[in-house]
C-alpha cells in the first residue's frame, strides 16, 4: 500500500474514488483542496492510499493555525464531514499511520477526523454535534405530509404570504442575507471570496436558492448536491424573514425542488446539540445523528473548544455584534479562516 499526495494526475481517479465509496461525501470531494487554498490560503494535505495503481482510499487534510484556538491538522476545516474514506482496512491503516506522522512532523496541537462513524473511541472527542439525514420522495405531497403538522403550517404560512423562491445565477443576493444574519448571531462571516470560489469549483453541485417578497429579498441558501442527496449547507435571512415563515419556507423548496432533479436523501446539515438550529430540525421530523469528531492529541493538552456556545467567548460574540455590518464584513474573512 502507498500513501501519495493528490496531484493532477490523481485528481480523476480521486474523484472517482469519492463518487463510489459508500464512506465518502461531497467534502472529500478534491475541489476542496483549491477552495481551501485559495479562498482561506490554508496549506492543505490530501493524502490517498494505492495498490498496484489504484486508489483504495482518500483523506483531505488542511492545516489550522490560530492564535486563539492554536494549530491543528483537519479533515476537514470548514466541512461537517471528514476523516477516511476506504475501501479496504489496510488502506485505512496506511492513511491513519501517515496523517499522524504528519501531524507530529507539523508540531499541531491535534490532529482531527469529522466521522460519522467512530474510528478512534478512545481519543478525545469534540462533543455535543449531531448531523440530520432523512429519505426523500419523488412525490411533493408524500415529503409534505411527512412533515409535523406544526411545522408544515409554517411551510404553507409561507405560501400563503407570497413568499417567491427562484435559483441565483449569482451570490449577490445570498451574500447580503448570509452575512446579515451571521452578523446578528455574533459570529465573523466569511468572505466573499470563499462563496465565489465554491461556486466556481463546483459548478452545477453548488446551487443558491433565494426566496423573496414582493421583489424583496428575505432569505438565501446555498446547497450542495452529491450523488442522490442534497445538503443545504449556508444559509440566512433578514429580519422580516421570521414575519413571512421565510426559513421553513426556503427549506421545503429546496426540498422540493431536488426531489424534482431525483435526489432521495436530505441532509440538514450539523448543529450543536440544544441549539436553535437543533430545535428546528427536530420540528421538521428529523432525528439526530451523532457525529465524532476525533482528536488525537500531539502538542495540545486538550481539544480547543472553539464554539459559539463556550461562554468563554460570550463577550466576544456581543462585542462583534455591535459592529457596523460593513466593518464586520471586512474584518470577518481575517478571523473567520483560523476558525476552521
Amino acid at each position: 500500500m502507498e500513501v501519495k499526495r493528490l496531484d493532477d494526475e490523481l485528481l480523476g481517479p480521486w474523484n472517482a474514488f469519492v463518487e463510489a465509496c459508500p464512506e465518502a461525501t461531497f467534502f472529500h470531494r478534491s475541489g476542496w483542496k483549491r477552495v481551501l487554498e485559495q479562498a482561506f490560503g490554508l496549506r492543505t494535505h490530501f493524502l490517498c492510499a494505492l495498490s498496484n495503481g489504484r486508489i483504495e482510499g482518500v483523506l483531505p487534510l488542511a492545516e489550522v493555525r490560530s492564535v486563539l484556538f492554536g494549530s491543528s491538522l483537519v479533515s476537514l476545516p470548514f466541512c461537517v464531514y471528514g476523516g477516511l474514506a476506504v475501501s479496504s482496512e489496510s488502506a485505512g491503516l496506511a492513511l491513519d499511520q501517515a496523517a499522524q506522522e504528519l501531524a507530529q512532523s507539523l508540531r499541531v496541537g491535534h490532529l482531527e477526523y469529522r466521522n460519522l462513524a467512530p474510528r478512534h473511541p478512545h481519543w478525545p472527542t469534540r462533543s455535543g454535534y449531531v448531523t440530520f439525514c432523512k429519505q426523500i420522495d419523488a412525490d411533493p405531497d408524500v415529503n409534505m405530509e411527512a412533515i409535523p403538522r406544526k411545522q408544515r403550517r409554517m411551510v404553507r404560512q409561507g405560501m400563503k404570504a407570497g413568499l417567491v423562491s427562484e435559483l441565483d445565477a449569482g451570490n449577490d443576493r445570498f451574500f447580503s442575507a448570509y452575512s446579515w444574519n451571521v452578523h446578528r448571531l455574533g459570529t465573523p462571516v466569511f468572505g466573499r471570496r470563499y462563496f465565489d470560489t465554491v461556486r466556481e469549483v463546483f459548478g452545477e453541485d453548488c446551487q443558491v436558492l433565494t426566496v423573496s417578497h414582493h421583489g424583496e429579498t428575505v432569505a438565501s441558501v446555498m446547497s450542495f448536491f452529491f450523488r442522490d442527496q442534497v445538503l443545504p449547507y449556508y444559509g440566512g435571512g433578514f429580519a422580516s424573514a421570521r414575519e413571512y415563515a421565510a426559513y421553513d419556507f426556503m427549506y421545503w423548496e429546496v426540498m422540493r425542488r431536488a426531489a424534482e432533479q431525483g435526489c432521495r436523501r436530505y441532509d440538514f446539515g450539523r448543529s450543536k446539540l440544544d441549539s436553535g438550529s437543533y430545535s428546528f430540525k427536530k420540528n421538521w421530523g428529523f432525528e439526530p445523528q451523532p457525529l465524532h469528531y476525533e482528536c488525537k492529541l500531539i502538542r495540545a493538552r486538550a481539544v480547543p473548544q472553539n464554539n459559539p456556545q463556550n461562554p468563554r467567548y460570550q463577550r466576544l460574540i456581543k462585542l462583534w455584534q455591535r459592529l457596523p455590518l460593513p466593518v464586520a464584513n471586512i474584518l470577518g474573512p481575517y478571523l473567520s479562516r483560523s476558525l476552521g
